[in-house]
């Protein structure tokens, strides 16, 4: 994997390189990065694996080439985005109608808001006093509310040159020490911030290496979504109606009125065509905005010696974000995909989404047109080949070259711009999967259903649970069928301890999964992917049915049915390429060490009855197969002996 990095790196060629758990993959592009003489970016999905790289495996790489001819200037850094640093200004100044800037610590309850917000201060003051990096990661434990209180968003931030702790900033010093390094680490919204809003995060850099590439599209996804609901717009004017001397605060307010009255009459869901109520609501709020913006004070010139009013800088910024975001959903792009959902109750109403269609194109003009991009995973593999996810990336198969195509091959074949070619690689695993694992598909099972599990799902759950006397991650489709599974478990074997997602946090739970063999763990999504439990921990995953994406799922509906209108399978290239993607990351929950034995149970009968259960197989980790129950149990059972 090491010499194939490097070769993509001289040769400035794409590289897709599955590789298995335990195969060390983050040695095998960080050593090439640190040698690569020009700067590396690389960019993660988890700040479990940011925490990593930065703590154990960067440290010691730096040490070990530090003698090396060419690498005495070896270093890396790590750069988020603004938020996630503390920000002097907020903690020391406050904004006027912050009520934290007013807190007094003397006459707050332990364990209240304001003083989880105090604490959060002082951690910043001590910061900021040893030279620490002021990020979040770092800081005492807090929610996201008690962190808005230390930190601005980059629209609301003042600004280096304008304001008074600029120099002492967190945020610029990362920075600064991010133009100083040869590696950059950051993450997956961060890259698509700088790389394809065209937003400059990033210092200057001509390759990138993604690891967890197959969270690419979705972080690329969420940074490029926006919301926009009536209490947004309701908060902008209100924070603004002091600074300005016109009605363009109250202005933006009857906006708001607008959008919440029209959002009222839309069922939620995804959004083809806005109603004329609710078009002309997100034009007027648009219109508001954009007025709101213009009358609020101007920023003194840099250099003039003046602070900006930091209410009005934020309650600008808000506005910007606002106009921003009612243009583009009043524009109606056919790129774009618009949908209504609930607010749950704290925030009250109805919010409008708006979410890019596809990310291929924008990745492929923002990223792999001007740098080389090494993308690595366990999972990149989807039904036997890298095609699904090099398209899903911006990469189109008739591209793809081997390693010993000669450098200046023509490969453009036509295509409309100038990506470089691009390799695949998959450097296997350590893992005799067929020697350590079994893979059993309960066919004996109906086909799952809209409601839920069926008696005769929740028998079979018991019953793989009791053979394997407990030590069980069990992977649910929906919240609802993991707390109806916890409870049936529970009630058939009490001597075992059953834990549901929910009834405490993940951290703890998985501290308690740990703790205990005979312990059950039932969850959902975030227990997909993530969650490392070695040894006999875990020895049986159980998967309720194939993880589909919902149908009413708006994005995920709509790039189906664009898929279909090209001429394409939207099924297979959405939803199957979609299931195939979290079975892998669900079925690598299993085998983590060369020592690891257990079975992958998954209760859905279409994974060997239906057409596509092929596809969804050969996404899979190589497991011995069986569909006899009564072969499962016993090898359970003689696992739970040893």
């Amino acid at each position: 994997m090491a010499e194939a990095v490097a070769r993509a790196m001289s040769q400035r060629r794409h590289l897709l390189v599955q590789a298995g758990t335990g195969t060390g993959k983050s040695l095998g592009y960080l050593v090439p990065a640190i040698l690569h003489g020009d700067r590396v970016v690389v960019a993660t999905a988890t700040l479990a694996l940011q925490h990593q790289l930065v703590e154990r495996d960067l440290p010691a790489l730096v040490e070990a080439v530090k003698d090396q001819p060419g690498c005495e200037d070896a270093s890396f850094a790590v750069l988020k985005g603004r938020s996630n640093y503390a920000c002097l200004h907020r903690v020391r100044e406050g904004v006027p109608d912050d009520q934290g800037a007013l807190l007094d610590a003397a006459s707050l309850p332990e364990g209240s808001l304001g003083a989880e917000v105090l604490a959060l201060r002082e951690w910043v003051e001590d910061e900021s006093s040893s030279g620490g990096t002021g990020e979040r990661d770092h800081a005492p434990r807090h929610t996201d509310r008690v962190w808005r209180q230390v930190s601005v968003s980059h629209r609301e931030c003042l600004g280096a040159a304008r304001c008074p702790y600029g120099q002492e900033c967190f945020a610029e010093l990362a920075r600064e020490r991010a133009q100083r390094s040869r590696v950059v680490v950051t993450n997956h919204s961060l890259l698509a911030i700088d790389a394809i809003e065209g937003i400059p995060m990033i210092p200057a850099y001509d390759t990138v290496v993604v690891d967890e590439a197959h969270e690419l599209v979705a972080r690329v996804t969420q940074a490029a979504t926006d919301e926009l609901s009536a209490s947004e717009v309701d908060r902008t004017s209100r924070r603004a109606a002091r600074l300005v001397e016109g009605d363009e605060a109250d202005d933006l307010g009857d906006a708001g009125e607008a959008l919440l009255d029209a959002l009222l009459t839309v069922e939620p869901g995804r959004v083809d065509r806005p109603p004329q109520a609710l078009a002309d609501a997100l034009e007027l709020v648009r219109d508001a905005a954009r007025a709101l913006v213009s009358a609020l004070p101007k920023e003194p010139a840099i250099g003039s010696g003046e602070v900006p009013d930091p209410g009005a800088a934020q309650a600008k910024g808000w506005a910007q974000e606002l106009f921003a975001t009612a243009e583009r959903m009043a524009a109606g792009s056919d790129r774009d995909v618009l949908w209504v959902s609930e607010r749950d109750r704290v925030r009250g109403g109805r919010s409008l989404h708006v979410a890019p269609l596809e990310v291929a194109m924008p990745m492929r003009h923002g990223l792999l047109v001007d740098k080389t991009a090494v993308l690595t995973s366990a999972t990149l593999r989807l039904g036997g080949d890298f095609d699904a996810v090099a398209t899903s990336l911006g990469l189109w198969p008739r591209e793809r070259v081997t390693a010993d195509t000669p450098v200046d091959a023509d490969t453009d074949d036509g295509a409309e711009d100038d990506v470089q070619p691009w390799e695949a690689l998959d450097v296997g695993s350590p893992f005799d999967y067929r020697a350590q694992s079994i893979l059993y598909v309960a066919r004996h099972l109906p086909q799952p259903g809209r409601d839920g599990l069926t008696q005769r799902h929740l028998d079979e759950i018991a019953e793989l649970v009791d053979a394997a006397d407990g030590r069980t991650l069990g992977l649910f489709s929906s919240r609802r069928a993991a707390e109806a599974a916890a409870e049936h478990v529970r009630e058939v074997l009490p001597h075992l301890t059953t834990l549901a997602q929910g009834e405490a946090q993940l951290p703890e739970l998985a501290r308690q999964f740990v703790g205990d063999p005979h312990t059950n763990l039932f969850g959902t999504l975030s227990l997909w992917q993530g969650l490392d439990v070695p040894g006999e921990t875990c020895q049986l995953v159980i998967i309720d049915r194939v993880p589909f994406p919902r149908p009413d799922d708006p994005l995920m509906s709509a790039r189906q049915r664009a898929a279909d209108q090209r001429g394409g399978n939207g099924f297979m290239q959405v939803a199957a390429t979609h299931a195939a993607l979290l079975l892998a990351q669900g079925s690598g929950r299993l085998i983590r060490t060369t020592t690891d034995r257990g079975v992958v149970a998954c209760l859905d009968p279409r994974l060997v009855t239906a057409r596509y259960g092929s596809f969804l197989r050969a996404s899979l980790p190589p497991m011995w197969q069986t569909e006899d129950p009564a072969v499962v149990r016993q090898a359970l059972r003689r696992l739970a002996g040893a």
